[in-house]
């Protein structure tokens, strides 16, 4: 995505981090959902006019990978590299990412850069030789606590199991190398204290606090019962362990000790989007690494909850064989991306259904928004030919629709850019939508173009300047949501010729009224939100 003109050389840019996803499988709609997150955020501040930068990429590394791996009969290099350009970066594109970078683990810009971090958290005295022994989750890539650790039963009765994968962990003793986070607790503590918004929302900061102050053990940095990863610099029987590999990509991509100009314009992170379930490696662990090596820390790591799935057509237990193209094909990318955040609030956990979504595409989409645009250019073409009149005629009705935007415009930059509460900025919108549709439902355009009065045309024109006036702003702030509808409303509007392109308006102006110039040529085009067609039964 293009930069603005405004964004200052030499700022330090508004960066945006995923998770960098495992790919032991493609990917489902967990991983889209953070990261279509993470996408609508820093499109949202670009159209600020601000300097941005947004990561994604992928964990190649650690003994999850390498089985995998070998039971599909390939090298670990040669599944990652088959996953990421077949399933992972196809998905991105398809859903519009407009990602600065992927970063992949197994790209050397990144291995070397581990080791000389390691390397130089080695030399400070922060690693030292121990052993190590307990039980072990793959799927986890980490060890668990006994006190974690559930009861199988039936086929694992008399097992012990992971509490989130609920399979069987393993019995792991190795010698090892070992961080001293332990030394970190109480720097930690009192970064939380100050900083409370490090960690959102409230309920996962407190149970970090409570992790935290219960007291730290120190870190197992390194694995030497297997090789599938960034080999320790100065003992090359161990490899790196997973967790510390990759948490440092968020270093790395931004040229940690390779483009020292570029790390200080964008590092730390100023926002961190993570799953709950991986917040403690990135709220204690990361900051922590950072601490021992004199870095900055984060911003904001900000963990959203679990995304279950209900309804006819899925369940939970298959959420990872959900693909997000099921769901595209049928509703549209568009949709897809703003239904899971308008329907989920961010920070929560959040079911889907069929459903429901068929429910708010119909009502909020097609009849709301969708209709609007459409009704809209339909009337402006049948009664001005189609050129944009000259609103004469405001009155009180009129002025609530300037003030329902504004506060419209002020709700949704306060919610979705500073907040990261998608479906609070969301609903502002689409609240201004509902207005708007009323405000034509009152004045009732399709009466009072009956009358030909020169008094009854000015009314006309104004209803009709205010409704697309209206949309121009709609446009404008679901642009960062629904780039793709977004565009075409504009280009409906004849706003490009004499506004420029929709992703150089800044959001905040989004509210300032009689933007769009009287005389721009209003075109039906085609149908924002087709009605739905019944899914195929299966």
């Amino acid at each position: 995505m293009a930069a603005t003109g405004t964004e200052q050389q030499g700022a330090k840019a508004f960066y945006v981090t995923t998770p960098i996803y495992y790919v032991n499988d493609a990917p489902h709609l967990g991983h889209a959902y953070t990261t279509v997150a993470g996408d609508v955020l820093t499109r949202w501040h670009r159209q600020r006019g601000e300097k941005v930068w947004f990561l994604t990429g992928t964990d190649e590394h650690g003994q999850k990978i390498m089985r995998t791996a070998e039971a599909n009969g390939v090298s670990p290099q040669e599944w990652c590299d088959k996953l990421v350009e077949e399933a992972w970066k196809p998905l991105w594109e398809h859903l519009e990412i407009a990602n600065d970078d992927f970063i992949r683990t197994t790209q050397e810009r990144h291995t070397v850069r581990v080791q000389e971090f390691v390397q130089d958290l080695y030399d400070k005295g922060e690693i030292y030789k121990g052993e190590y022994e307990g039980p072990y989750c793959v799927g986890c890539e980490e060890y668990k606590s006994p006190g974690d650790l559930l009861d199988g039963e039936g086929e694992y009765a008399g097992e012990k199991l992971c509490p989130v994968h609920k399979k069987p962990v393993e019995s792991l003793k190795e010698e090892n190398y070992f961080f001293k986070l332990s030394e970190y607790g109480p720097k930690l503590l009192e970064h939380y204290e100050k900083h409370p918004e490090f960690i959102q929302p409230e309920s996962a900061r407190n149970e970090v606090v409570n992790i935290v102050r219960q007291g730290l053990e120190d870190l197992s940095i390194s694995r030497s019962t297997f090789d599938w990863g960034v080999k320790i610099p100065w003992d090359d029987k161990h490899v790196i362990y997973v967790w510390v590999d990759a948490l440092l990509n968020y270093a790395t991509a931004v040229g940690y000790g390779s483009d020292q100009k570029k790390f200080e314009e964008t590092f730390p992170a100023d926002v961190h989007l993570v799953g709950k379930d991986i917040l403690r490696f990135h709220a204690v662990i990361w900051p922590a690494m950072l601490m021992a090596q004199g870095l900055p820390v984060p911003g904001r790591v900000a963990a959203h909850g679990w995304l279950m799935v209900g309804g006819e057509k899925m369940s939970k237990s298959n959420l990872t064989g959900i693909k997000p193209q099921d769901l595209t094909s049928h509703f549209g990318v568009d949709a897809y991306r703003w239904y899971f955040l308008r329907a989920i609030q961010f920070g929560q956990d959040g079911s889907f259904s069929w459903e429901d979504f068929s429910h708010r595409y119909t009502s909020e989409l097609a009849n709301d928004y969708g209709n609007l645009a459409s009704r809209v250019a339909a009337m402006v073409g049948k009664y001005f030919g189609g050129s944009l009149p000259e609103a004469t005629a405001d009155g009180e009705a009129e002025q609530a629709i300037k003030d329902g935007l504004a506060k419209a415009v002020a709700e949704a930059d306060r919610r979705i850019g500073d907040e990261l509460d998608f479906a609070g900025g969301i609903a502002a919108i689409f609240d201004f939508v509902k207005q708007v549709n009323g405000y034509l439902t009152e004045q009732e355009p399709w009466k009072v173009a009956k009358d030909s009065s020169d008094e009854a045309r000015a009314r006309l024109a104004t209803i009709l300047y205010t409704a697309a006036e209206s949309l121009r702003a709609c446009a404008v702030l679901l642009n960062a949501v629904m780039p793709r509808t977004s565009g075409l409303l504009w280009d409906s509007l004849g706003a490009e010729a004499s506004l420029g392109a929709l992703a150089d308006q800044h959001v905040q102006d989004a509210g300032r009224w009689g933007q769009l110039p009287a005389g721009s040529t209003v075109t039906k085009g085609a149908v924002l939100f087709p009605r739905l067609e019944e899914p195929k039964s299966e």
